[in-house]
């Protein structure tokens, strides 16, 4: 029982990142945007939340400043995708390059330095229910974070009007512009909020999972996150059991490297990139469920009548 605890815990702590990111990723796309700078987001706030929490000795701010990197580099993809009207994908992957780039000079000093782990907040008496009281009720408060943002995320998007708004714009902007939206204020909104998720998603990285702060320490969970996006056919919800079967798969290979099972570690390693490339095989394969709730204008650029 005390392993299996020990397993769930690892398991909520490697998903939290993974849910986070793609929470964010999921408005965004819901807008009508597609920003493949998920990585270079998530870094970014990963290095800013490190570095400020450690100079001044806060983890609250350190996870404010996590978002405002987040936000920053959100608000540069928009500003090159929806104002100068850029390509949506190539500006994705400058964005994760920048990222990885500016991360690195501005983490330069911070390498091997111990940082200051954000402190778990057991909810008191559920923290004591058996196997799952110490996985879910005595984690972070980054973990309770991400759970109210899904349920408010998918309230928002399915029960609000302004839900219904960005809704609209992913689906047709013309029509939406036409009926008096401003289509590039609704999805500038949207691309920030998808920065402040990633911004958040890197904090929870350098302040929770491993409290150091490590060069392209994200490694490659932004794009694991943008892969769920698809996996979850758009809703919250599935987001949820996305993020954690991608977890699970990650923190159990480490777990089969230590029993000594006879598979190769290297192959190991790559049991989380192996399962989102199968889940997305099977996803294009089925073209009901590939179809079902994509935006209609995901990735398509938006230019108002002058």
């Amino acid at each position: 029982m005390d392993i299996f605890e020990a397993v769930l815990i690892t398991i909520v702590t490697a998903s939290t990142p993974l849910l986070l990111a793609s929470l964010g990723e999921l408005v965004t796309e819901r807008s009508g945007v597609l920003n493949l700078g998920v990585e270079g987001m998530m870094i970014m706030g990963a290095v800013c939340a490190f570095a400020v929490s450690l100079t001044t000795g806060s983890p609250v701010l350190g996870i404010l400043a996590g978002m405002a990197g987040g936000i920053v580099m959100s608000i540069l993809f928009g500003f090159l995708t929806l104002t100068l009207v850029s390509n949506q994908v190539a500006t994705g992957l400058a964005l994760t390059l920048l990222g990885l780039g500016l991360s690195g000079m501005i983490g330069e000093g911070f390498v091997g330095t111990p940082g200051i782990k954000l402190a778990p907040m057991p909810i008191p008496g559920l923290v004591d229910l058996p196997i799952i009281g110490k996985a879910l009720f005595g984690q972070d408060p980054l973990f309770y974070i991400s759970i109210l943002l899904v349920i408010g995320t998918s309230w928002f998007l399915f029960k609000s009007r302004a839900g219904l708004i960005i809704r609209a714009v992913g689906e047709n902007h013309g029509s939406a512009h036409a009926l008096g939206y401003s289509v590039i204020k609704v999805r500038y909104l949207a691309v920030m909020f998808g920065g402040l998720c990633s911004g958040l998603a890197g904090a929870y990285l350098s302040l929770v999972y491993t409290s150091l702060w490590i060069e392209n320490m994200t490694a490659g969970r932004g794009w694991i996150a943008l892969a769920l996006v698809v996996f979850s056919s758009w809703l919250p919800g599935r987001l949820i059991i996305g993020a954690y079967l991608f977890g699970a798969v990650s923190i159990l290979q480490f777990h089969a490297q230590g029993a000594g099972v006879g598979i190769p570690s290297q192959l190991l390693s790559a049991l989380p990139y192996l399962a989102t490339i199968v889940a997305l095989v099977f996803i294009s394969r089925n073209r009901a469920v590939a179809r079902a709730n994509t935006p209609a204008c995901l990735g398509l650029a938006f230019v108002p009548d002058r």
